[in-house]
């Protein structure tokens, strides 16, 4: 892919996701092209950051094509469910017709945000030992899946 669409427009009224930088795809890595945002209130609070990866492999099977992570004194409020749609609008534009979010099983307020979005829980799966989050110490994760 050598193509990253405007992203101006990923704004619900409360939250918009300002684009910090996008990265290439690294196939030696399996590594997707990607979309790096700042969440921020409308008045231009940053309250998290988000993530969207475009396409599927192994590593999103079980990584993900979105990540998000919302500062303490902002959570709560929903945003990262807010931002995962606006996400979504993005990832239609790029043709996906579905999204995996994963999180780890202890990860409660995650599963959430995931339930909050819309995604279906397909289950907890095991994490390989060839994959980064296996060397960081992971071992299952609970993987949900959003159609578009």
């Amino acid at each position: 892919m050598n193509t990253f669409f405007d992203t101006s427009d990923l704004c619900d009224g409360e939250i918009l996701l300002s684009l910090s930088r996008t990265a290439e795809a690294q196939p030696q890595k399996q590594w997707l092209p990607a979309y790096y945002f700042d969440i921020c209130r409308t008045d231009g609070t940053k309250v998290g950051t988000c993530d969207l990866r475009i396409g599927h492999n192994e590593k999103t099977a079980i990584g993900g094509n979105i990540g998000y992570a919302i500062d303490q004194p902002y959570r709560g409020n929903r945003y990262a469910a807010k931002a995962c749609r606006l996400l979504f609008a993005l990832a239609r534009r790029h043709g996906m017709q579905y999204l995996i979010i994963t999180c780890m099983p202890e990860n409660d307020a995650s599963a959430r945000t995931c339930m909050l979005a819309g995604g279906e829980y397909l289950g907890i799966e095991p994490i390989p030992e060839t994959n980064e989050m296996y060397l960081e110490g992971g071992r299952l994760v609970k993987v949900f899946r959003f159609e578009l």
